[in-house]
């Protein structure tokens, strides 16, 4: 997929035109995502450490959360180990889903990668069961690759 497609995509894609701080572009696209998803109640993301071989906390909106997550640990964990998104309808029937917010009830991961290697996991939350569709998959993804040419 070399365009994008979704509006809030190119959204995105007008934001970060020319940005280059990584912290400040993840901080922009967590807000743009916070704001254009309906009933969700957290939209981050993490990122690998290489250093720590752990994601760590990165630019969100929404309630405090965990600060670090191993790899193949919880949802952003296993997406991370798997290099695929997942959506989970409901986040406690997920073996060794960490609890970061009791109101979470599912959720919606997609890694970025940057240059064949994953530079982090896009984690957005809804305190809703089964809120998230393969449509919206496809559009995280789309805000991934426009994500990773700003990262």
């Amino acid at each position: 997929m070399n365009h994008v497609e979704s509006l809030v995509a190119k959204q995105l894609e007008s934001l970060l035109e020319n940005e280059k701080n990584v912290v400040s572009n993840l901080a922009n696209a967590s807000a743009l995502i916070f704001q254009n998803y309906e009933n969700i109640n957290w939209a981050g993301f993490y990122v690998y450490n290489n250093e720590s071989n752990e994601l760590d906390l990165g630019p969100f909106q929404g309630n405090v959360a965990c600060m670090h997550i191993n790899p193949g640990s919880g949802v952003v964990g296993k997406s991370f180990a798997e290099k695929t998104s997942m959506i989970v309808p409901n986040v406690h029937e997920f073996a060794g889903h960490i609890a970061c917010d009791a109101n979470s009830n599912s959720e919606l991961v997609v890694p970025i990668f940057k240059n064949g290697d994953i530079f982090g996991i896009i984690d957005i939350d809804s305190p809703l069961l089964d809120r998230f569709s393969d449509f919206e998959r496809k559009e995280v993804e789309e805000l991934a690759l426009v994500l990773s040419k700003s990262i």
